[in-house]
């Protein structure tokens, strides 16, 4: 592996193996990952601005309190990684590989992961304001306590979803697609009304 310095900005990384090593609280600005290996990498405090992941692999990786910000995520695999308290906002992801993962808090908000296979996660609690996740399959997956306020759920599958404590104004229930989707009341009574039911409280 190359040396890395605390502070890395417009840097074109290509074909390097950084294999298992510890990044600790890098932080690494406009720059750019191709070909690369961060299998099992570990970060702790760690910054990622506005750079651009692809063809990387970070499977097995483990990320506390770390951001992810503006980043561009292109053929990129997650494939068993671990992220803790971290945040993703308003990265994109494209063709990536996205599950298994496992997900603690943090804030995921904007993020796009449009058509992404997100099924059977637990992403309870995880901040997904204004996330666009229309066209994934979030089949099976635990999203209690989410915060979805403003998300894109068009054409979304919730199937056997669990949606229970889901913060859910703003979001448009009746375009996704639900079977035996777990909804509390204030979820099923919002349903109700997305579809034309005049919901009497008392």
């Amino acid at each position: 592996m190359a040396a890395v310095s605390i502070e890395n900005a417009d840097v074109d990384y290509r074909d390097e193996d950084w294999y298992a090593e510890d990044l600790e609280s890098a932080r690494f600005v406009h720059c750019t990952f191709t070909d690369m290996d961060l299998s099992e990498v570990r970060t702790s405090g760690a910054t990622f601005d506005q750079c651009t992941f692809v063809n990387t692999r970070f499977n097995a990786s483990t990320h506390r309190h770390t951001a992810f910000v503006a980043c561009d995520f292109q053929r990129t695999s997650f494939f068993d990684a671990d992220f803790d308290g971290c945040k993703m906002i308003g990265s994109v992801f494209a063709d990536c590989t996205l599950r298994p993962i496992r997900v603690r808090g943090g804030q995921w908000r904007g993020v796009t992961m449009r058509g992404a296979n997100l099924s059977k996660l637990d992403l309870s609690g995880l901040d997904l304001r204004e996330a666009d996740l229309s066209q994934s399959d979030l089949s099976g997956s635990v999203l209690r306590g989410a915060q979805l306020e403003g998300a894109n759920l068009r054409e979304t599958r919730l199937s056997g979803s669990d949606l229970r404590g889901a913060v859910l104004e703003r979001v448009d229930l009746a375009v996704a697609r639900l079977r035996r989707t777990k909804l509390d009341l204030a979820g099923a009574v919002l349903l109700a009304e997305l579809h034309g039911a005049d919901v009497d409280a008392t």
